[in-house]
């Protein structure tokens, strides 16, 4: 039995799961907006004392490396690895906007999104997840719906032009916290947007699961988050 538990702090929803062999035994989330300094740890324990599960029970942690939110990477990666060396139990890290698109890719397969061709679809289309990187700018990468990467995670400045190149060819859906400022800027026809998706630690373990059963862990003590681009310190304002 592998029993993992995931933590996702990568946007203002912070959320914990619970998996056995890639299966979802419990979940729980909160929305509240910088809610991963305050409220992660006690998700953590409720969610292991209503699922009546010992910590001892853990074999792994799995954690979204990032990008993302600094402070809530920063908070989750911590909280990951210390539970990982309390219990000596291995980590494993997954991409947040490859998290995203697992997520969307299994909405489309086991929720029918699409009503006509949609095995052609799923072969031709593209899939472009974003994270809210402030004015203008995105984290995404672009990923067929196989989770083969077309381009690469990167920090991207949005305009006219972006992704011109694919949407030409091919049609991008595109999500997350990110996208919704994209949306004047990208009017290409073949441009899908879909509400509402963000990265979740219901579907983390079930990405985990992969990487367990292939031994892919990190290591403890060299891991750090995916932040992508420096942390800003804002400057106080002089009177």
């Amino acid at each position: 039995m592998a029993l993992i538990l995931s933590l996702e702090t990568s946007t203002t929803i912070c959320s914990a799961a619970l998996h056995e062999d890639g299966v979802l035994l419990a979940y729980k989330d909160v929305l509240t907006p910088l809610s991963a300094s305050s409220q992660l740890a006690p998700i953590i324990d409720k969610l292991l004392k209503d699922s009546k599960i010992s910590s001892k029970q853990i074999k792994a942690v799995a954690v979204s490396s990032g990008p993302g939110s600094y402070t809530g990477l920063r908070i989750g990666v911590a909280t990951a690895k210390g539970i990982c060396y309390a219990l000596q139990i291995p980590l494993i890290a997954i991409n947040t906007l490859e998290l995203m698109s697992y997520q969307v890719i299994h909405s489309f397969t086991s929720q029918s999104i699409l009503q006509k061709d949609q095995s052609k679809v799923l072969e031709e289309a593209l899939l472009c997840p974003m994270l809210d990187a402030r004015r203008m700018e995105v984290y995404c990468l672009l990923a067929d719906f196989d989770l083969n990467m077309v381009e690469p995670t990167q920090a991207k400045i949005i305009d006219t032009e972006s992704f011109s190149y694919w949407l030409d060819q091919k049609t991008i859906y595109f999500f997350g916290n990110g996208a919704d400022k994209c949306r004047e800027m990208i009017k290409n026809p073949n441009a899908k947007f879909i509400e509402e998706v963000t990265p979740s630690a219901s579907q983390l373990g079930e990405m985990a699961y992969k990487n367990f059963t292939k031994n892919e862990f990190e290591n403890l003590s060299l891991f750090e988050p995916h932040y992508l681009k420096e942390f800003m310190v804002k400057k106080p304002k002089t009177i």
